[in-house]
Order: structure tokens, then C-alpha cells, then sequence
């Protein structure tokens, strides 16, 4: 491997990381695989377990330091730890369940190099499982605070964004189990200056099962972190309906008949056929969620 280019910024790759260790192993290959020309090292943070030394290395171009989440448990505390641990020009984030695709590191680095007012970038994302692969992207190469007030871009993942440190974003630990943080960090960002975009599908999202945010299992948790997020920001009709179906459908997953259907009505005055809304309400009136669940897996969505 030549020696690193001082025209290129160096790189910290945040990754949180919980029991996942085959995963792990495999994001930090697709990492240290890039065909960056700069310093791309990887801080693998352990939330709620104790690091493992054997994934340590002090190559030159690729080192990988394993440290512990100092600060909320959870997604954005452990993001947190590890990009005030960095000391890198740029800060990049994936998760351990995901993959870096070839060209990703390289392609927006040179956006913010050739960019000094841009702070974030992001890209496009493959969703991949046993019988699944779907490349998603959004045409746009600036988005604007007020285009995230209009909903989620799922599009936008955090295993594609990379920020400049000097730019001091961290990622509001106060959200209940760190659900949608994410969002909520680009919508930080957004405000201060657009947030970048490559249409350039960069990363591999594994669609899994194992998911800390599946809404079968963590209902409570999602109702209550977009509760949190709801009143702190002045969305679009659009977008208050789109998260207000999410609660309308964990809501009705929890058997909270009568709040589901009251969110459910709050969302169809913003939007009249808000698709998780009516969901919501086929939840319940009975329909097992689990059913509805493992047809939208099928296609790669959510709710």
C-alpha cells in the first residue's frame, strides 16, 4: 500500500458496535478494502461490553483502536465516544452491521475538499439480504433543513455520513434509545449549511432480522422517542404525518386501541392516506402486526 497523499484528510470511521463480532469483522474488511489514497482508521466503539483487543492494529493507513462507549449507552452515545475520540479532519460512521462499497470514502472526501462550506455528506445505500438487493438514492446533491422537516430520508443512512470534526456535531444522546438520531443530527446539520449528497450508492445495508429497532420488539421505545422528537421541531404536514403514523402504528402494536387510533387520526388530518396510518388502523382493528411486518420485508420496508 503507497503512502497516504498529504492532499487527502484523514479519516475516522466510527463504528458502534454490540455482540456482533462475524458482523464487525466484516464491516472492518469493506473498510480497510477502500480505495482511499489518505489515512482511514477505524474507532470501534463497544456499547455495553467490554472491547476486544484482537481487532487493534497500528497500520500506518488503516489503524483500528477498540474503545469503550464512555457516555449513554445506546447508538449516539457510543457515536459520540467515538467521534470525540477521533483526531482526524473527517468523521465517518457505520454501523457493524453494514458495508462500505467500493469508491464510497474516496467520492466524498472530494466533496469536502472541494467544498470548504459543506460539513455533511452523505450517499446512497444497497439494502441487502439472503433474497433481497435494492439500490436506493435521492437525486438531490444539497438537501436543506426544510426538505428534512418534510420526513425521514431513510435514504440517508448513518452508515453513509461523513462530517468534518471541526464542525463539533455530536448526536443528542437525550432521544429515548437513541431512535432516530440520526435524522435528528441532519437536521442539526441542515440548519447550519445544506447537507451534501452523493446519488453514488456507497453503502450495504443488512437487512436483518436482529435489528435493536424492530418495531415488534421495541414498540414502546419508538412511540416514545418520536414523541420526544415531534414537538421540538416545526415540520411540514408531510412530515408530522410521517412520524406520527410511526407512533400511530407502535401504538397499535402495543394493543393501545383507542391511542392508536387517536394518533392515526392526527396523522390522516395532515395526510388523508398515510399508508402507516392505515396500517395502524388494520393493527388495531386485529390484523397480527407480525403479518404486516413480513410482508414489508419482503420488499425491504418498514414502517
Amino acid at each position: 500500500m503507497s503512502v497516504p497523499e498529504v492532499s487527502w484528510p484523514s479519516v475516522s470511521v466510527v463504528i458502534p458496535t454490540r455482540d456482533r463480532p462475524e458482523l464487525l469483522k466484516e464491516t472492518l474488511d469493506a473498510i480497510r478494502a477502500q480505495d482511499y489514497p489518505g489515512v482511514l482508521g477505524a474507532i470501534v466503539v463497544f456499547d455495553r461490553s467490554e472491547p476486544d483487543p484482537s481487532i487493534v492494529s497500528d497500520d500506518p493507513l488503516r489503524p483500528v483502536r477498540a474503545i469503550a462507549n464512555s457516555r449513554t449507552p445506546g447508538a449516539a452515545g457510543a457515536r459520540n465516544s467515538g467521534a470525540v475520540a477521533a483526531d482526524t479532519d473527517l468523521i465517518a460512521f457505520c454501523d457493524d452491521t453494514d458495508l462500505w462499497l467500493p469508491g464510497k470514502m474516496l467520492a466524498q472526501a472530494t466533496v469536502l475538499t472541494d467544498s470548504p462550506e459543506a460539513e455533511v455528506v452523505c450517499c446512497g445505500l444497497r439494502l441487502f439480504g439472503p433474497d433481497l438487493e435494492i439500490d436506493r438514492s435521492i437525486p438531490l446533491t444539497h438537501v436543506t433543513h426544510q426538505q428534512l422537516l418534510g420526513g425521514h430520508m431513510p435514504q440517508l443512512h448513518p452508515s453513509g455520513i461523513v462530517v468534518r470534526r471541526s464542525a463539533g456535531l455530536l448526536f443528542d444522546e437525550d432521544i429515548p434509545g437513541s431512535y432516530g438520531e440520526d435524522y435528528e443530527f441532519l437536521l442539526r446539520a441542515a440548519a447550519r449549511t445544506p447537507v451534501r449528497n452523493l446519488p453514488l450508492v456507497g453503502v450495504g445495508i443488512r437487512w436483518h432480522k436482529g435489528s435493536y429497532f424492530s418495531v415488534l420488539q421495541n414498540a414502546p421505545l419508538i412511540s416514545s422517542a418520536v414523541q420526544w422528537l415531534l414537538p421540538r421541531y416545526d415540520f411540514t404536514r408531510a412530515g408530522f404525518a410521517h412520524w406520527a403514523g410511526k407512533v400511530a402504528f407502535a401504538e397499535a402494536v402495543q394493543k393501545h386501541r383507542g391511542t392508536a387510533l387517536k394518533w392515526a387520526w392526527r396523522t390522516m388530518l395532515k395526510r388523508p392516506l398515510d399508508a402507516r396510518a392505515l396500517l395502524a388502523v388494520v393493527v388495531a382493528l386485529g390484523v397480527p402486526p407480525s403479518f404486516i411486518m413480513k410482508v414489508l420485508d419482503k420488499i425491504g420496508r418498514g414502517v
